[in-house]
């Protein structure tokens, strides 16, 4: 009997038994879901990448590097300047197109906008500027004019200048008014010029004497016309305005009160002087209702006293004139 080692055979698992099962195919819904998915996802990709493209093509086409321009573009010269300017603006196109200088065959994106309105702006007389381009050909520009209220003399210079004055201080050459209405407007005194830049500093606080001009225009025009200069010389201590006339005469207004009282009341008293034989006057209305009235008497030759004395003629004293309230009635 054999005495041989013993053999058994090796213990199996179920690992080792044969599965020929094959995995379940996809059904025919479940691939059309996966390639609508896909479909979906490339679609998306592909959109993004179409907005981006178009967003950079925008941006490059509409605001274009200096020197980068279009032929397309090229071909839009510049042919018409129009000039929309505000309500009683004077200013014209032979103006718009020697302050503006374009070279010769420019063409509308070629322009720089910024800098021609920058350009318009030096001009004193422009309170805004706006500036578009109208293809094919045109330029459109919109301002906005400054009205002048005065004027004054510069002497600085080979020769005297005179400049005229907006209503917010601006001082500016002017172009375009009529020469009688230039005349027309007072000069303002009792103010400093500061240079500033290739012209002047704009006058501060000249708010009140442009509202006493536009109230004297408007409800006392003839005396308006009499005026000849306005000082501001006590305006910022005194509060008061000082109106020179043609005659000579002083007018003192209160900037403290409205103007169309003491216009009234500077009426009142015209009248009541107005045959007195030319001498110079001074009406202070910055007293409120009651007015001070100085008279200076012309000069005269001096009257022989006793013993070859000359005796100096007699002044005038200071008195006030009050206007009447209302209108008094007389009985029959």
């Amino acid at each position: 009997m054999s005495t041989g080692a013993i053999r058994t055979p090796a213990v199996r698992s179920w690992r080792d038994i044969a599965q020929p099962v094959r995995p379940r195919a996809m059904s025919r819904g479940g691939r059309w879901r996966r390639l609508m998915v896909s479909v979906r996802t490339i679609g998306a990709v592909l959109g993004v990448a179409a907005l981006g493209a178009s967003a950079w093509y925008l941006l490059t086409s509409v605001s274009p590097k200096a020197g980068d321009v279009r032929p397309s573009a090229k071909a839009g010269a510049l042919r018409r300047l129009e000039l929309r300017t505000s309500a009683g603006g004077v200013l014209d196109e032979v103006w718009l197109r020697n302050t503006l200088a374009l070279p010769a065959g420019v063409t509308l994106m070629e322009l720089d906008l910024s800098r021609l309105r920058a350009r318009l702006l030096r001009d004193g007389q422009v309170d805004s500027a706006a500036l578009s381009r109208e293809f094919p050909d045109r330029l459109v520009v919109r301002i906005t004019e400054r009205s002048p209220v005065a004027r004054v003399r510069v002497e600085s210079g080979p020769a005297p200048r005179d400049l005229l004055v907006a209503a917010d201080g601006t001082i500016f050459q002017g172009a375009g008014y009529d020469s009688a209405m230039i005349e027309g407007l007072p000069w303002l005194a009792g103010v400093s010029l500061v240079v500033e830049g290739d012209g002047f500093r704009r006058i501060p606080g000249l708010t009140p004497v442009a509202q006493l001009l536009s109230d004297a225009q408007f409800a006392a025009l003839s005396l308006y016309r009499s005026w000849v200069s306005v000082s501001l010389a006590r305006l910022e201590s005194d509060r008061e305005i000082e109106v020179a006339t043609r005659n000579g005469s002083t007018v003192v207004f209160s900037a403290s009160r409205e103007y169309f009282g003491q216009l009234a009341k500077l009426d009142y008293l015209v009248d009541r002087l107005a045959n007195t034989p030319a001498a110079r006057v001074r009406i202070d209305l910055s007293y409120g209702r009651n007015v001070p009235v100085r008279i200076d008497a012309p000069d005269v030759a001096p009257a022989a006293g006793p013993r070859g004395a000359t005796r100096p003629p007699a002044a005038r004293p200071v008195f006030s004139i009050l206007p009447p309230a209302s209108p008094q009635r007389t009985s029959p």
